[in-house]
């Protein structure tokens, strides 16, 4: 709630300071002494337009600030924390703080800590609702209906669970997407990708086979001329019983010699062994060599095929052919990814449109309860329009289906309040439809119904009680104390019917002081304030009946 006000150099208000209690407050006075500025002044200090011409005459600066404290977990708290700011409220203590220069310069503070005055803005919205017949925000603004009947049906909890029911489908349906593009590019050179991987299975290439198929290519183009040399050369050595033979051969012999020649001869001995055995292995792999050089000219042209295709790959993928295998696997992994890929998100389509599905079956569920707390707001308001002098208006919940592929994270449609204020005549939006005491009053009537709901912890009524009176103004005023049991409620009113309900009572005036008009506040105790309602009831001149009859309105209204 709204605690003290102090203003600073504001138009006719050269210092004032001002403390607010719980209940029905009320603020009289006679038109221009200045009421006006208190609102002006409690605007800027909530971050509203700073207008130059609010500064007071002659000085360089005005300001404003306003105290409140405010429960545990009240909105304003989450501002501050989202906002990283530092500011600690002491025990739910915040201040609000603005100056402004005669140049039209302002600043902004929040607990003395410079903050901007959007946040103030959007900070002052969440601790003060202002209604009044020129009121555009608040109830007057479609854009918060909805929340507004969300909060009359107790559908909070719902909604909430909405929002998180979108917010798992849109990121299952944007991880789809991310993922389709990715598999898009990729796709992109899938074709070539596997026409090469094709190529390269189909010839299979192996780590260091060029080599080998080079040197069997070589051999193979010297074939028939090695190949005689060999024969010759094998000739030799197998003319007659062949080297071997005739090594061992003579072997025996010197094996039959006297023995005492044995030591001398034994290193000859192993000599000629080991040559007989080299021999043997020597003439073994020059006719293998031989049979291998033997061959047709078919095979050098298989040779020479597959060693020209290699190269050709190599070429082509700007790679030496030992990486070919390496290439046809990575390619064999990356179309086998592909594949895998194009699963994973068929799987992860059908996770988000099951996300979706379930999305729009909350949303669906949420649109009836919506229109069930619809029809109890609209019952509750109309209870409340006729002794309101609003018999002939009718008041409805009006909703409008959005497209269902526009459906967010509040639901599937918009929500306005209308009015009709004639028989006959079309339901409009309040702003159109209404004019400016009808509206008032229509704001009365809703925040009664949705005072249950909740709302910012102090309202401001800014003549809401204008061009009615007698029984209306009553009502009026019997309507604001019920408010002010659930809230803190400020009324800046010219009916004796609603002064005499009020918890606390000032009296707005002018006053020349040293040569200057000044804005005065001043508290009424219970006598004064019979004084200032028997003012208002006589007007100038206030006689013993209107004190009569202002002791009588206070007393019915304690009742």
């Amino acid at each position: 709630m709204l605690q003290a006000l102090t203003i600073r150099n504001i138009v006719l208000v050269e210092t004032l300071s001002l403390s607010f209690e719980r209940g029905l407050g009320i603020l009289t006075g006679e038109t221009g002494g200045g009421k006006s500025i208190l609102l002006d002044a409690l605007n800027l200090a909530l971050g509203g337009r700073a207008d130059a011409g609010l500064v007071r005459q002659a000085a360089e600066q005005g300001g404003a600030t306003a105290e409140f404290m405010l429960a545990n977990g009240h909105p304003a708290f989450s501002l501050i924390r989202d906002q990283g700011l530092g500011i600690d409220p002491e025990q739910g203590r915040l201040i609000l703080r603005r100056t402004l220069s005669s140049d039209g310069r302002s600043r902004a503070f929040v607990n003395d800590q410079a903050v901007t005055v959007g946040f103030l803005k959007t900070l002052g919205e969440t601790l003060v609702e202002v209604h009044g017949q020129h009121d555009d925000r608040g109830l007057l603004n479609p854009r918060g209906h909805r929340m507004l009947l969300d909060a009359f049906g107790g559908l909070e909890t719902r909604v909430k669970a909405l929002a998180n029911l979108h917010s798992a489908w849109r990121d299952a349906e944007g991880r789809v997407q991310a993922l389709k593009a990715e598999l898009e590019k990729k796709h992109a050179g899938e074709e070539y990708d596997r026409h090469c991987f094709e190529e390269l299975n189909a010839l299979a290439p192996e780590a260091g086979e060029e080599v080998e198929l080079a040197e069997k290519r070589a051999l193979m183009m010297q074939g028939e001329k090695a190949t005689r040399q060999l024969i010759e050369i094998l000739r030799l050595l197998e003319e007659g019983d062949g080297v071997e033979s005739k090594i061992r051969s003579a072997l025996r012999r010197l094996e039959r010699l006297p023995g005492e020649l044995a030591g001398h001869l034994k290193p000859a001995l192993e000599a000629l062994e080991s040559a007989a055995g080299g021999a043997q292995e020597g003439v073994a792999v020059l006719h293998r060599t031989a049979r291998e050089l033997d061959c047709d000219q078919n095979q050098l042209e298989t040779v020479e095929e597959r060693l020209f295709a290699l190269r050709a790959l190599s070429r082509k993928h700007r790679c030496p052919v030992d990486d070919l295998p390496s290439l046809r696997t990575a390619l064999e992994k990356k179309l086998a990814g592909l594949e895998q890929g194009d699963q994973a998100l068929k799987e992860l389509a059908a996770k988000a449109a099951g996300r979706r599905k379930k999305f729009e079956g909350a949303a669906l569920a949420l649109s009836n309860e919506r229109k069930k707390a619809a029809k109890a707001l609209d019952q509750g308001v109309a209870g409340e329009l006729a002794p309101l002098k609003l018999e002939k208006a009718r008041f409805r919940t009006a909703f409008e289906d959005i497209q269902k592929e526009k459906w967010g994270p509040e639901g599937a449609e918009r929500v306005e309040f209308e009015v009709s204020t004639n028989p006959g005549a079309p339901f409009g939006g309040l702003l159109k439809i209404a004019s400016g005491g009808e509206l008032a009053r229509f704001i009365l009537a809703l925040k009664v119904v949705l005072a249950s709901a909740g709302s910012a912890p102090t309202l401001i009524f800014d003549e809401v009680d204008r061009g009615v009176g007698g029984a209306v103004a009553d009502a009026v005023g019997e309507r604001l104390a019920r408010l002010a049991a659930t809230v803190q409620v400020l009324v800046v009113t010219h009916s004796p019917q609603v002064a005499a309900r009020a918890t606390t009572h000032w009296r707005v005036g002018k006053e020349d002081k040293g040569g200057k008009t000044l804005t005065v506040v001043t508290p009424l105790d219970q006598y004064a304030k019979r004084e200032e309602i028997a003012r208002m009831l006589s007007g100038a001149k206030v006689t013993d009946k209107a004190r009569a009859a202002a002791g009588s309105l206070i007393a019915g209204a304690a009742q």
